[in-house]
Formats: C-alpha cells, structure tokens, sequence
C-alpha cells in the first residue's frame, strides 16, 4: 500500500506536536524543581542569531496548520503569535492539534500535484503538493520541533530521544 499525503502529514504532526506538549511539561517541571523563571526557558536560544524556544514552538505549529490547511485547499487561520508562558504555548499546540484533527484523508489525499503558493522569505514560491510536503515543511516542521527540544535539553531539562520520538 502507498504512503498517502495524509498519512505522511496530519498524523506526523498531530503525533509530534503531541510530544512536544510533554516536552513542555517537562521543562515546566525543571524549572519549578530548580526554581528558575520558566521565561528563561522560553527566550532561551542555542546561539544568538537563532529564534527563542517560544518562536520554534509557535513555527512548528504553523508549519503543521498551515500544510494542513494548503493540501486541503482551504485557507490558512491566522493566530497571533503572543504566547508568554508554557501553559500559552501547550494551548497553542493543543490548538494545532485540534485544527489538524478536523481534517480527514479525502480532503488531503489527491493534493501531490495541487499548486501550494507561499512565500519564502517574503517572496512567492509556488510549490506541487507532494515537494512542497516532502522537502519543505516535513524538514522545516521537524526543524523547529527539534530546535525546541534542543533548547530544554540543553538548558538542563532531563528528556531524551524517547521523549522526542514518543511511542511507536
């Protein structure tokens, strides 16, 4: 049996994303036991020319949303991108979660060949479904999740490839 567009997509994040909630509990956990301010956590960033770790959460939601949404052929929701805490950023993916979950196969299988128009660094690219799927948002999705978790790993928060990977 073929892979089809909405196994490899709205499965893939909701799972992920799924993780990425735990990922955040655990990092809400370090930071009470440690008695850090979990806003450290979050404005945390590896080097100083990358994005926060509330940036890489809200990214990875919109990548996941919006393929979502492009290979359904409908438009993309818009949410502001204002997430102060961990609790905020866990409704955020909740949220995500949610908004993937109302999509059902027939509306996304079929969409390897549609036009997806975005922009990339604010000029318009024009993709087909399966490589705009494939070699833009499945890399960039799991980009940002992995910066993420990279964040919380090394700010001391005690997860592991089984946190990131979930259950099989």
């Amino acid at each position: 049996m073929a892979l089809s567009m909405y196994q490899a997509s709205v499965p893939v994040f909701i799972k992920t994303l799924g993780n990425l909630s735990a990922i955040l509990d655990k990092g809400a956990a370090y930071a009470a036991a440690k008695k850090v301010d979990p806003s450290v956590l979050l404005a945390y960033r590896l080097t100083p020319d990358m994005l926060a770790m509330v940036r890489q959460v809200q990214i990875a939601c919109d990548f996941a949303k919006g393929a979502t949404a492009r290979l359904a052929g409908v438009d993309v929701p818009s949410w502001e991108d204002n997430e102060k805490t961990i609790d905020e950023l866990k409704a955020r993916i909740a949220k995500t979660i949610d908004y993937c979950k109302e999509f059902k196969p027939g509306q996304i299988d079929g969409s390897e060949d549609r036009d997806i128009h975005v922009k990339v660094a604010g000029n318009p690219v024009t993709y087909k479904g399966q490589p705009y799927l494939l070699h833009s948002v499945l890399p960039n999705f799991f980009f940002h999740t992995t910066t993420a978790y990279d964040i919380l790993r090394h700010c001391g928060v005690e997860v592991g490839k089984r946190d990131f990977i979930g259950q099989v």
